[in-house]
C-alpha cells in the first residue's frame, strides 16, 4: 500500500483527485503544498498530489515554482477534475443570518456573481484550501458562518448545502499533479486518456527571436503544445524560463531531437516529466451558467 501525500485537510479537490487515482492506498493530508512536497524529500510518503493549474484562476504558481527551485521531483501523471463549489452552513444555522464566507481564494473569485448578488454584505475571509474552511465551519457552529467548499467536506464534516452550485462558470476544472521521487509506472484505478511531456526551457542571454525559434523547433516536428508558460527564474527582473506541455510521450526521436536543438541554439532544456493523463468524470464545455 502506498502512501499519497495530498493538500489537505480531508475533503479538498486534491483529495478527491487522490480518491480517483488511488483507493486502495492511505491518504495523508498535508496543510501546504510545499509541506507536500518536503514530505516527499524526506520519504514520508511515496506520491505527493497538488494542484497545478484551475481552468479559471490560470496556474498555481507555487507548485510551479516549488517543483522548479526546491524540488526538483518528476512528473508522473495527472489528474483533471470538474470543479462543483457549493455554499455550506452548519445545521444549526440559517442563511440569512450568516455574516462571514470562508473558503480558499480562488474558490472566492470562482464564485463572485453569486457572492455579489446573494451575499453582498458578508465578510469573505481566505483559508488554505476549501476543506478547511469547512471544517471551520464545523467546529464554530455557534458563529454565524459559511464556507465555499465541495460536496465530499458537506459529507466529511456534516454541513447543509445551502446553495448548490454557486460557481460563475459551469465548465471550471483543476488539474493536479502526481509527483515522485524517481520516474515510476503509475498503477491506478483510471484508464489514461493520453501522455504528456512537460519541459523547461531556458532561453539564451540577449538573443533576438530565441522563443521563436524555440517554438518551431515543436512546429516543424508536428509536435502539438497544450501549454507554454512563463515564469521568472528569480535571478533578476527579465530572467525568464518557460514550462511547456507536449501532447506526447516521450520517444526515441522527436522530443530528444528538439532537446537537442534547443540546447544548440544556448537554450537549456529539463525534462520535467512524461506521463499518463486521467480525467474524472465530464469536463462540461465553456460556457456562462
Amino acid at each position: 500500500m502506498k502512501k499519497i501525500g495530498f493538500l489537505g485537510p480531508v475533503a479538498t479537490f486534491t483529495d478527491i483527485a487522490v480518491r480517483g487515482l488511488f483507493p486502495e492506498d492511505r491518504a495523508i493530508p498535508q496543510a501546504t503544498i510545499p509541506a507536500c512536497l518536503d514530505s516527499l524529500a524526506n520519504d514520508e510518503i511515496d506520491l505527493a498530489v497538488v494542484p497545478i493549474e484551475n481552468a479559471l484562476e490560470g496556474s498555481v504558481n507555487i507548485t510551479l515554482d516549488y517543483l522548479v527551485h526546491e524540488a526538483l521531483y518528476p512528473i508522473v501523471g495527472e489528474m483533471t477534475i470538474p470543479i462543483r463549489q457549493h455554499l455550506l452552513i452548519h445545521p444549526s444555522q440559517k442563511l440569512e443570518d450568516i455574516q462571514t464566507v470562508y473558503s480558499h481564494s480562488h474558490a472566492i473569485a470562482q464564485c463572485h456573481r453569486f457572492l455579489h448578488s446573494t451575499l453582498k454584505a458578508v465578510e469573505l475571509v481566505n483559508m488554505t484550501s476549501t476543506a478547511a474552511a469547512a471544517k471551520y465551519v464545523s467546529d464554530h457552529p455557534d458563529e454565524k458562518v459559511a464556507a465555499i467548499a465541495n460536496a465530499l467536506a458537506a459529507e466529511e464534516y456534516q454541513l447543509t448545502i445551502a446553495h448548490q452550485d454557486i460557481h460563475d462558470y459551469s465548465h471550471n476544472h483543476t488539474r493536479f499533479i502526481v509527483v515522485a521521487k524517481q520516474d515510476c509506472h503509475l498503477k491506478t484505478a483510471q484508464k489514461s486518456k493520453g501522455y504528456k511531456t512537460t519541459v523547461m526551457v531556458s532561453l539564451p542571454d540577449d538573443r533576438a527571436g530565441a522563443l521563436h525559434q524555440v517554438l518551431s523547433a515543436f512546429s516543424w516536428r508536428n509536435l502539438n503544445l497544450s501549454k507554454i508558460e512563463s515564469r521568472p527564474m528569480k535571478t533578476g527582473l527579465g530572467n525568464y524560463f518557460f514550462i511547456i506541455d507536449i501532447d506526447k510521450k516521450i520517444d526515441d526521436v522527436l522530443i530528444p531531437g528538439v532537446k537537442a536543438e534547443l540546447e544548440a541554439l544556448g537554450c537549456k532544456v529539463q525534462i520535467l516529466g512524461s506521463y499518463p493523463s486521467y480525467q474524472l468524470g465530464k469536463i462540461e464545455e465553456s460556457t456562462h451558467k
